[in-house]
Formats: C-alpha cells, structure tokens, sequence
C-alpha cells in the first residue's frame, strides 16, 4: 500500500469513528464540571492579595493583586461582586465571585477594616480600625456615598445589622466596648462595657440577642438587645481568644474561632450552650461553610494556610499553602448566614 493510500485509509477510519462517537451522548468533560464551581477566596492581609482556591482540585490557581491589608470581605446585594477592603489602601477592591477577575476599585473609602451591608441594600457600613471611626454610605448598587463619619472609641473591629435596617452594632477592641448606631440619624444611641477586647459580633434572627467574641477573654458574651441599651446575661465558656463567627445556616447554631485555643465552637444559640467542638489549628479566624454544610473553610492565620475541615468527622481534611497572615475566607457556595 502507498503512503498516500495509507494516509487516507486511516483518515477514513478516524472519520467514521467520529461519527460513531457523535451519535452516541458522550458525556461532558471533567474540566467543565470544575469551571462551573465558585471559587474559594482567602485575604493575605500581608501580602495585600487575595488568594484563589479551586475547590475541586483544591490548589491556588492565582493570586489577585490587590491594596495594602485586605481583611474582610462581603457581597453585594446583586451577587454580582464580592468587596476586599484594603484598610491601609484606603480602597475597595471589587471581585466577580464567580470568574475571580477584578472589575473595578474605588479609592478613597477610609480605612476600611470591616463591612457590612443593611438587609435593605440602602446602607453600607466600614469601620476604621486605625483611624477610630463607623463611616456610613449610601448605597445605589455601584458606589457607595459618605453620608456620616462617626467617631468612635478605640480600635472599632466587627459590625452587624439588625434585620430590619434600623441599627448596627460594633466592638471596640482596644476600649472593650460594644456601641449601637442608629442608621437613619446616623448617632450612636448607647455603649457598654464589655470583657477584654471584644472582636466579632453576632445577631440571632429575632434581633433580640447579640454574642459578642472575646479575643482576650475565654469566651463570648451574650447581650439582650431587644429593648434599651444591651444588657450582659451570661457569658459563654469556648476557649481562649473567642473571635469570629459563623453562623452554620440552620438558624440554631453559630461556630466561633477560638485564635488562642486553636479550636472552634458550636453555639447553639437558643440555649446559649457549646454543643460540639472542631479542630482549629494555626490562629483560627475568619470562617466560611459550603452549602451542603459538610465543609468548614477556616484561614488559619498564623500558618499561612486554608484549612479544611470535615463536619461529619470533625478531622482536619487538607491544608492548602497561601500568603501571609490569611484573614477573611469566602465563597459564593456558601451555607445561609443564619
């Protein structure tokens, strides 16, 4: 047989087996099964990156520039980007939670440590942790506006809305207080003293409770806030530097991070009891869960890691290697907030 005989009868039997195989369903290739799920974000608050986990093959595929000290990172309420505040940049970095490509960056908000949006979209909340004030913006769904810088007490760190728009909440670390804002006349109605540097806090959906983490304490504080200024009723025993929450999404339980301790706590909150304890290696801090709740996503900061872990046998699964000092951790697959 000549060559060319050859060439077309192997050209001829490639062409026939692709036909065959175009007439028989063939399955859809792994790679878009994996493109189709969100990433998982993690802040590097000293490499000013943000770190991009696939969650099927659970390696970083790239690192994301972005400005000086990204701590906290929150949604829009369009779902459309998720915001890094860059504290010592001075600037919002905004993310597409779902290709992780960067869409656009505002400068000049603040210092923005922490953020929060109302339930209602019209409010959008920073505080300024070295720079000791609550800055209130309105929101149009693109950028947010200044509308009252509020100055506050010392070091403020967390925040959070009540359901209904009318209040947010924020520790002072460095003054053990917690303060309550009143949104629409943007003035702060109360301040109490709370345990020793007080960091993130945490609403029940009735509004009527906040928990409060005390990273130099051994526990979290329970306040009613339901009429009046808060009032402390008990105080919670999870493990040393009690810091952040998240809530597991089935309206009962919140986990909170326990840096010094290196484990977390379940908090059933209609009990305000510890139900049930997961490993926290490295200074645990900022947390996420994956929809199906199988998951803890936790950024063990001192490690320069994410970690892992499974809920069903509370073990550490995998840790994966990303810059320095990991804060806030994310994802679009996430369990609800409540």
């Amino acid at each position: 047989m000549t060559f060319r005989a050859l060439t077309l009868s192997l050209g001829l039997a490639a062409f026939g087996l692709a036909n065959a195989m175009s007439a028989t369903p063939q399955p859809a290739p792994a790679a878009s099964v994996a493109q189709a799920a969100p990433p998982i974000f993690i802040l590097n608050s000293l490499d000013g990156t943000v770190s991009v986990i696939d969650p099927i093959s659970w390696s970083e595929t790239k690192r994301i520039p972005t400005g000086k000290e990204p701590h906290h990172l929150y949604m829009t309420p369009d779902e459309k980007s998720v915001i890094v505040a860059n504290a010592l940049s001075d600037s919002l970095t905004f993310i597409d939670p779902r290709t992780a490509e960067v869409q656009k960056v505002v400068p000049g908000i603040l210092d923005p440590y922490q953020l929060r949006f109302s339930p209602d979209m019209k409010w959008f909340v920073t505080v300024a942790n070295r720079l000791n004030h609550i800055d209130i913006y309105k929101w149009d769904g693109q950028t947010p506006t200044l509308v009252k810088r509020i100055q506050s007490s010392k070091t403020p760190s967390h925040l959070w809305i009540d359901s209904k728009s009318t209040t947010v909440w924020a520790t002072m670390q460095d003054s053990d207080e917690l303060v309550a804002v009143d949104l629409a006349t943007q003035v702060i109605k109360w301040r109490v003293k709370t345990g020793p540097m007080p960091a993130d806090v945490f609403g029940t959906p009735d509004d009527k409770t906040l928990l409060v983490g005390l990273t130099g304490g051994d526990g979290v504080e329970v306040y009613d806030v339901s009429s009046g200024s808060a009032k402390k009723v008990k105080k919670i025993p999870t493990g040393k530097g009690a810091h952040a929450f998240r809530a597991v999404g089935d309206k009962q339980h919140v986990l909170v991070s326990n840096r010094v301790a290196n484990t977390l706590s379940k908090i059933d909150y209609t009990t305000f009891t510890v139900v049930d304890q997961y490993p926290g290696p490295t200074g645990p801090d900022c947390m996420d869960i994956t929809a199906d709740g199988k998951t803890i996503l936790l950024a063990s900061r001192w490690a320069q890691k994410l970690t892992v872990i499974d809920v069903a046998t509370r073990k550490v699964v995998r840790q994966i290697k990303v810059g320095k000092s990991p804060h806030g951790v994310w994802t679009l697959d996430h369990a609800p907030r409540q």
